[in-house]
């Protein structure tokens, strides 16, 4: 995706060529000036035509697709490998213990909360682009951390999984008050991945053993597939997630936006 927006944004046939980056090497992948942007990308203009987050676009214009597509965008080569890196020790380990498809829909429904908050921030005053995955990046952590909640008695080590999956949010939700970084995506996506892993990544309690595995004539009563906090967490969270998106949908139409950061990439 990547490539075709550097493809479209064409920084030589829409600039001066001696100010765009590696504009001999790279041709019409030339990266736009630094004053322009310092991550090695495209132009802001390129950006919104091609679906970064634009509050403007979304409530005025009824983009609304704008709140998916933003996610799939970077603002330049550095935004991207650091997306992609952190995504390489986040999702991979999530994707091999629970599946593609539980956290692929965790992944996209955490990028539009993400989305969501991040409009709900943009101040018509000081209009803003947005681009980026961080907010469903943060929706992985944040299912890691309902994650571990729910399927507690299965931990070992609990306090000690606590602490370090705490603090390692903490360090990453700092990072989003560093100038230029849109912490709405953060905190939206990371809401909403918290609240999906009391869904999605629910497992068997332990000692659980399916009948199926129970060989004929053994008089065994297996225990419940899950424990039933289990089931309360996950029917408290689907109500509280559906009414977050159903109120922050209803706040974004009539125009209320939330102020928590400033906003650029994320």
């Amino acid at each position: 995706m990547f490539g075709y927006v550097m493809y479209v944004n064409d920084c030589p046939a829409k600039s001066d060529v001696d100010n765009c980056l590696l504009s001999q090497q790279l041709g019409r992948f030339a990266f736009e000036p630094l004053n322009e942007n310092a991550l090695l990308g495209p132009a802001v203009t390129t950006l919104k035509n091609l679906g970064a987050l634009y509050r403007e676009s979304v409530v005025d214009r009824n983009q609304w697709w704008r709140l998916f597509s933003c996610v799939w965008l970077h603002a330049g080569l550095i935004h991207l490998l650091a997306n992609m890196i952190s995504l390489m020790f986040i999702g991979i380990g999530l994707e091999q213990e629970f599946g593609f498809l539980r956290i692929g829909v965790l992944y996209v429904l955490s990028g539009l909360g993400g989305s969501l908050m991040s409009c709900l921030n943009q101040v018509e005053s000081k209009p803003t682009v947005s681009v980026g995955a961080s907010g469903a990046l943060f929706g992985l952590l944040g299912a890691m951390l309902s994650e571990l909640i729910t399927n507690w008695s299965i931990y070992a080590n609990k306090c000690a999984a606590l602490s370090t999956m705490v603090l390692v949010i903490a360090l990453n939700l700092a990072v989003g008050y560093l100038p230029h970084v849109d912490n709405s995506a953060h905190i939206g996506g990371f809401l909403s991945g918290f609240l999906l892993g009391f869904i999605l990544l629910l497992r068997p309690q332990y000692g659980y053993v399916s009948r199926r595995h129970i060989p004929p004539g053994y008089d065994v009563k297996p225990k419940p597939k899950h424990k039933w906090y289990q089931y309360l967490l996950c029917v408290m969270a689907l109500i509280v997630l559906i009414a977050g998106f159903a109120i922050g949908w209803a706040k974004l139409k009539n125009g209320d936006t939330i102020e928590i950061s400033p906003h650029h990439v994320n």
